[in-house]
């Protein structure tokens, strides 16, 4: 197929490249490098051999995305593009809204003009707030707890919409956990473009040397160490779920939503413990107050993706922090 990746130089979006391309796809990639950078997709071509098309372009700018449906002969389209900082959103909220929401609804009418009706959408956990019970499955009462899951499950509601207008569209809502880690060649990995706001870029970054220590917000949340609890999967695993996702359309389901986590929890200090083991270096941390939108605990229930794509995360703590080691360590800088 030819698969045309929104935010596709980003973290998530390199990856899934890789696997969509060892597959034996095209693939097409949109992307505004306001957090990625286009050595992301060259080190993607060194590492499969294959070629990417690639547009630098805004989804803002409608008359430019419906020029690249016009240009190219499109299948699918995986929507990765997005701001994606929970602590961001909460100081910049329009922004989130205007760029989250926007970029999408031209995306829509693009593929709408151009007869292209099979979505891949990138959503998050963050759409089900602070959930009462867990794991949270995919019926859990959604109720976001900051502007950046909010903006996700808006996008949601209104591919919900377009879907009860329209059956003959198909819609994949994947719902994400906490990626992490990176390609095991250590070519491609998360390069934040100002101070990481995830965990994993972080405590690499300490433990490189490129900053003196890891903030750990919060230690006084009801979990077994106080720290926050969080579902990590690792990016290859997510990148894996996507391609399931992707032949789920072919079959034509209609509107679908699935979890993709572990189904695991792991706290900050775990995942501090797991990233000294692979590294073999002292991450040294300060405990400051709990940062405004976070909640206490959130991990998925990932059965009904095992169920209906015959998908399951495989790769665990260690090996995320493992690669997530050796991409930081051969690129202490990133992509610069």
């Amino acid at each position: 197929m030819n698969i045309l990746l929104t935010g596709g130089a980003g973290y998530i979006g390199s990856h899934t490249c890789v696997m969509l391309l060892e597959q034996g796809h095209d693939v097409v990639v949109v992307d505004n490098l306001c957090n990625s950078k286009v050595e992301s997709l060259k080190r993607v071509e060194k590492i499969t051999g294959k070629k990417i098309i690639f547009y630098q372009q805004d989804l803002s700018n409608a008359a430019g995305v419906d020029e690249i449906f016009k240009h190219q002969l499109i299948d699918a389209v995986i929507h990765f593009a997005g701001l994606k900082s929970v602590a961001e959103s909460v100081d910049q909220p329009l922004r989130y809204y205007q760029n989250n929401i926007d970029g999408t609804l031209a995306l829509c009418d693009a593929m709408l003009a151009n007869g292209v009706k099979n979505l891949v959408f990138s959503s998050s956990a963050t759409v089900y707030g602070n959930p009462e019970t867990m794991p949270i499955n995919e019926n859990a009462p959604v109720g976001p707890f900051n502007p950046y899951g909010r903006s996700k499950l808006f996008i949601e509601e209104i591919l919900t919409d377009l879907y009860a207008s329209d059956k003959s569209w198909n819609i994949a809502l994947l719902r994400y956990f906490n990626p992490v880690g990176a390609h095991p060649g250590g070519l491609i990995g998360e390069d934040p473009s100002d101070l990481p706001n995830n965990l994993m870029p972080y405590v690499s970054q300490v433990a490189v040397g490129k900053l003196s220590e890891l903030k750990v917000f919060g230690d006084d949340y009801e979990t077994p160490d106080g720290t926050g609890v969080r579902d990590y999967i690792h990016v290859m695993d997510l990148a894996e779920g996507h391609l399931k996702a992707l032949e789920k359309l072919q079959a034509g389901p209609g509107l679908v939503t699935y979890n993709l986590g572990t189904g695991r929890g792991c706290s900050v200090l775990e995942m501090v413990a797991a990233f000294e083991k692979a590294s073999g270096r002292q991450i040294p941390y300060q405990i400051v107050g709990r940062r405004q939108g976070d909640i206490p605990t959130c991990y998925a229930d990932p059965s009904f993706a095992e169920k209906e794509l015959g998908w399951t995360a495989s790769r665990g703590i260690d090996e995320m922090c493992a690669d997530a080691w050796r991409w930081q360590h051969m690129n202490p800088k990133g992509y610069l």
